[in-house]
């Protein structure tokens, strides 16, 4: 157990296993497969409607029926309904590769030629199969089919190149196709009678007629690679689609029996699965590349469009970083993809656009890909200037230039940014000043330059004198950093030189250096500190304005990855290619986490909020995320979570969210765990001169103080009507808790004699909410009060308080009725002084005035205790605003400055 536990994976839309289509209704849904779990989409806008839970092994073969579906991993089957598993079939001894629905059947066929056959109805009483087929011994099932109108009869391709036609209700081969002395990879049935198509992997397809064991016609793919997909339209046209495990898609005219047209670059890998919709001209289509695209067939020329599509990364993402108060994050991948996430809604997630990239790809006769921007090796972002011109700079591998990104409208800026034109070299680092007006970039050969985002224009280079090359560093600058006033400019050589600029003056104020080859660089802008990573595995905390190192942390075993702030700049997080995600305390100068994953880190992002953090992983091309317990736990110490000094190792999450994690110690403790606790910081519970909220729902308190407008909105138009029969009651006492108190049975003369008395009783009896009350009074400690009341719903406590209310004149006649509001006007005093629930008790006084602000004017031993709520009132908000207009002052004065 660590401070993040595993969350979930996002960024996966399929994986190397063929996909289902079944349909519900009117509705279209696709099953696709992500590594152990599955996904299901509504074909109708490829959203996301269901994730499966995880299984022990990665899924290989899918299958679907209305609300089940079927997985094979390993040696089983899983059968589940919707999202839940519901049976296990694990009568096979080899790894299951193939299932077809066939019926109220499943088909199941192993790599050893094991063909069982599974009845899913009554699926509760039954687990053993229906029957079982053995196949050849030089057989090895490829792909399996069932053939329209043929009862009973399924058709098995194999790798050696041949097919088979079994009956599986009696179990015997009927015939066998010699085949085409190739590997059969794909095989599917015609809307015409006894027409098959099969793929080989010899880059053919042959429509074959079964009845008569004869060739129709044989088309052979124009690219290299194994037919890996096929399916044939059923709208009216004669149209057969063809993938390949080159990613194209061809279209054949089978009745002209010639190529119609060509989807080039349909995927950027192997093409999985092609599905037609009924009587749609429309096709679905997946690959291994991460993605399952929709084709529509509309235009005049019989040429395919993409309609929609949904994707993630192709290759393994380098950097991510949380945007958007940490609701969205920005990926770059080795795919040449910039793409931004959503952790919310899988819908919002998407690939920012390179300006027309398909349009110029056709026209110039190239693939996509020798069109788009290098793979991003780093770039930084600023929101404060998103609405006004671009606001994120990216560097790409082995190019002299940086680009600039307008995430308002998802879109590749106008501007490209090229320091030193007369004398190019790579950018290698990137940093967006703090007001968002400037980008300084770093070169290869020590250049740095900043430039206006919003003209695109250079404002000037800082150069070193005392550099040979005239230039801001001897060698490649690694690393770059603003402060938050503009004031200083931070850069980091590759051989160990960091250097604080004047941002305007471009001059070098003061310099240091660190003793070994800066790999990364990291600035905190709320305390001023630098973490410097080095190629000495140890991590260096400087104090920027004392120009000195004031922390030192060492445990990596391998080279530093990536690392990052928490936003209050208290931790540190840093990841290595050991595999290990380690958490800094910066004012203990301690380690107080550590993780490790059987996968490297390469690039990891904590949230503005400190709530979820964000890693990416060696030969991933998901993200996984990771929750902050801290930020959701009661414990009021980091160490009842936090694993200290021990190395805690962790499964990756998966695609479905999850409630915990497997973990296992693989260092020792040092020291037990009480001084590890005592160790770490404790969570403080009330800060001087402020004041602590209730975490208690926005929406409950605001309920209470608008409770009769809410009440008005909700009254019913009509009266309510009387029942014809009424139902029968149990007698029952009334009383003031709202608990239904069933008389004793007794004589009818002692019910009727003791019924006003029983009354009386009833209504002179106190409420939980009093006894609480009277009882915390006691103690002179109400939290048990607060507490209590925070159960209650808005209507509750507005009755409790209604209940106490004093009508006429009754309290001079009754002084012991204005106990009660004496206790709550103490209560009150004692949490307004506290500073405790701040937000929750203003609400409830604002109700309690309300309810009984008159009762308090008429009586003067009241109006004591209401004075003495006013002066503590007064006194507690008065060190707050005072605060609150310190704060607002200075922002008021850095907001007219110009910098």
């Amino acid at each position: 157990m660590g401070i993040f536990e595993p969350f979930r994976a996002i960024g996966y839309t399929t994986s190397s296993v063929p996909f289902s289509v079944q349909r519900l209704g009117i509705e279209a849904f696709v099953t696709v497969t992500v590594g152990k779990a599955f996904q299901i989409y509504n074909c109708a806008k490829l959203t996301l409607v269901l994730v499966g839970p995880q299984l022990p092994k990665k899924i290989r073969a899918l299958a679907s029926y209305r609300d089940y579906t079927f997985a094979a991993y390993g040696t089983d089957i899983a059968v589940f309904k919707r999202s839940h598993q519901v049976a296990t079939w694990s009568n096979h001894n080899a790894k299951v590769n193939l299932l077809l629905l066939f019926g109220e059947h499943i088909l199941s066929a192993d790599i050893d030629g094991n063909l069982y056959i599974w009845g899913f109805k009554g699926i509760d009483e039954n687990l053993e199969p229906v029957g079982h087929i053995k196949l050849d011994e030089n057989f090895t099932p490829s792909c399996i089919m069932h053939p329209d109108t043929y009862l009973n009869k399924v058709i098995i391709g194999s790798q050696e190149g041949s097919l088979q036609l079994w009956n599986i209700s009696t179990k015997k081969k009927l015939y066998e196709f010699k085949g085409w002395k190739s590997s059969i990879c794909s095989c599917v049935s015609s809307p015409a009678l006894d027409v098959v198509a099969i793929g080989c992997a010899d880059g053919k397809v042959h429509v074959h007629n079964i009845r008569y064991d004869e060739e129709i016609v044989t088309f052979t793919h124009s690219t290299r690679g194994a037919v890996t997909a096929l399916s044939f339209s059923t709208d009216g046209q004669p149209l057969l689609a063809s993938g390949g495990s080159s990613g194209v898609i061809s279209i054949w005219n089978l009745e002209k029996r010639r190529l119609q047209s060509v989807i080039k670059e349909a995927h950027d890998g192997s093409v999985l699965s092609l599905h037609f919709f009924v009587n749609e001209p429309v096709l679905l289509s997946s690959s291994s590349d991460n993605s399952i695209k929709m084709w529509i067939f509309d235009t005049s020329d019989g040429d395919g469009r993409l309609l929609r599509f949904r994707s993630g990364h192709s290759a393994p993402p380098q950097c991510i970083r949380f945007y958007a108060n940490g609701r969205h994050f920005l990926s770059a991948g080795q795919d040449r993809a910039f793409r931004l996430f959503s952790i919310i809604q899988d819908h919002q997630s998407r690939e920012l656009s390179q300006r027309h990239i398909t349009k110029r790809a056709k026209k110039l006769r190239v693939k996509e890909e020798e069109i788009k921007l290098k793979p991003v090796i780093a770039f930084d972002c600023a929101e404060i200037r998103e609405r006004d011109w671009c606001n994120v700079v990216t560097c790409h591998m082995d190019t002299a230039q940086a680009y600039v990104w307008r995430l308002q409208n998802f879109v590749l800026g106008e501007h490209i940014l090229k320091p030193r034109p007369e004398n190019p070299t790579p950018v290698k680092a990137c940093a967006i000043s703090a007001c968002g007006n400037f980008a300084i970039l770093g070169t290869a050969g020590g250049w740095i330059e900043r430039f206006n985002l919003q003209s695109g224009s250079s404002r000037g280079s800082y150069v070193d004198p005392s550099e040979r090359s005239g230039s801001a560093h001897e060698g490649e600058v690694v690393g770059i950093a603003c402060d938050p006033t503009n004031t200083h400019m931070i850069s980091a050589g590759y051989h160990g030189d960091i250097k604080v600029w004047d941002f305007k003056g471009r001059g070098v104020p003061s310099r240091w250096e660190v003793g070994s080859s800066v790999v990364r660089i990291v600035f905190n802008r709320l305390n001023g500190l630098l973490a410097v990573a080095t190629d000495d595995l140890i991590i260096r905390l400087f104090d920027v304005v004392a120009s000195r190192m004031v922390r030192k942390f060492e445990g990596h075993t391998d080279r530093i990855t990536d690392m990052c702030f928490s936003e209050d700049g208290k931790w540190l997080l840093s990841s290595s290619m050991d595999g290990s995600l380690r958490v800094w305390d910066v004012i203990l100068a301690r380690q107080i986490d550590a993780l490790h994953v059987d996968v490297s880190v390469t690039a990891l992002s904590l949230s503005p909020n400190m709530d979820i953090l964000a890693t990416s992983h060696v030969d991933q091309n998901g993200v996984y995320l990771w929750v902050n317990q801290s930020m959701f736990s009661g414990a009021s110490k980091v160490g009842s979570y936090a694993s200290g000094k021990r190395v805690v190792s962790v499964k990756l999450p998966s695609v479905s969210s999850t409630k915990g994690s497997e973990a296992e110690d693989i260092d020792e403790p040092v020291g037990n765990s009480a001084q590890i606790e005592d160790a770490l910081p404790t969570l403080v519970l009330q800060i001087p001169d402020l004041v602590t909220l209730s975490s208690y729902p926005k929406g409950q308190w605001q309920s209470l103080i608008n409770l009769d407008v809410i009440k008005e909105r909700n009254k019913p138009i009509e009266p309510p009507k009387k029942p014809e029969k009424a139902p029968f009651f149990l007698p029952s006492v009334p009383s003031l808790s709202g608990e239904i108190m069933f008389k004793p049975t007794g004589s009818t003369n002692e019910a009727k004699g003791g019924e006003e008395s029983s009354r009386i009783k009833g209504a002179l009896a106190p409420s939980v909410f009093l006894q609480v009350l009277q009882s915390s009074a006691e103690m002179k400690n109400f939290s048990e009060f607060t507490d209590f009341i925070k159960t209650l719903s808005p209507s509750s406590l507005d009755m409790e308080l209604r209940i106490l209310q004093i009508v006429g004149d009754e309290d001079e006649e009754e002084p012991e009725k204005l106990v009660p509001i004496e206790l709550l006007l103490d209560y009150f005093i004692d949490e307004t002084a506290c500073r405790n629930n701040f937000d929750f008790v203003q609400a409830v006084i604002r109700v309690f005035l309300k309810i009984h602000g008159e009762t308090i004017r008429r009586q003067s031993r009241l109006q004591d205790k209401a004075s003495k709520l006013l002066d503590v009132q007064r006194n507690t908000w008065q060190r707050v605003d005072k605060m609150f207009q310190s704060a607002r002052c200075m922002v008021t004065f850095l907001s007219n400055s110009q910098f």
